[in-house]
């Protein structure tokens, strides 16, 4: 009985998000970064308010990049190693509707839980409650861009023993403009101006990766299996 590719999205999405549930320990270890690395912050310099809102957005896009980098190497590692992922490249679906279910799975647990957690990160960085809500807009389509390009880089490094560095090489430094425009959104958050120019661009860059990452992914999979 064939399933149709909507279907099969969602049962991979499903599975996905079940077996992340299974292991809380890799679940809780961006979120549990992210929160350690902003806190320390204000701990270790002046507790001065105007001080910390100065560095809250520097601080929390740079927290929230490496936090989301954490569990990217596992996006497609564990089902090539136990063989999964030849199983579902061979099932007659599409590979490119798995890594798009794959790539949403990876940003809800991570992505989305960094944005949900980010206004307690910002008020332990002063920021004004005014700026949460554009704050949490620009993480939101940063992390799920930054989510695109870790598919990339996964399906090009999954066949790699330690493939977890060149994962980090080959991200960083596309994802320099989601850190650039992330911070300048929230820091002309907190300064009481508009953020809309630094979150149409990251809007833009969102559309297209998830235009494009899909294709690259899969792509870099199809080298990596063969």
């Amino acid at each position: 009985m064939s399933v149709g590719v909507l279907a099969a999205m969602r049962l991979i999405l499903r599975r996905e998000l079940t077996l992340s549930f299974r292991r809380p320990d890799q679940l809780l270890q961006p979120l549990v970064f992210f929160l350690i690395v902003t806190t320390l912050f204000p701990l270790s310099l002046s507790p001065e308010l105007t001080l910390l809102r100065e560095m809250a957005p520097g601080v929390l896009w740079v927290a929230a990049l490496l936090a989301a980098l954490l569990s990217m190497d596992g996006l497609f590692r564990g089902d090539a190693d136990d063989g999964t992922l030849e199983q579902l490249a061979l099932s007659g679906q599409a590979l490119s509707a798995i890594v798009i279910a794959k790539t949403i799975a990876h940003w809800l647990v991570t992505g989305a839980a960094l944005v949900i957690m980010s206004p307690l990160v910002a008020t332990a960085l002063g920021m004004p409650v005014a700026a949460f809500a554009p704050m949490m807009l620009s993480l939101a389509l940063g992390t799920l861009t930054l989510s695109w390009l870790g598919a990339i880089g996964a399906g090009l490094t999954v066949g790699l023993r330690r493939g977890n560095v060149l994962l980090s090489l080959i991200v960083l430094p596309l994802a320099m403009p989601l850190l650039i425009f992330g911070a300048n959104a929230t820091d002309r958050a907190i300064a009481g101006s508009s953020p809309a120019g630094a979150l149409y661009f990251l809007a833009a860059l969102c559309v297209l990766t998830s235009t494009l990452a899909p294709l690259a992914a899969t792509a870099a999979l199809r080298i990596s299996l063969e």
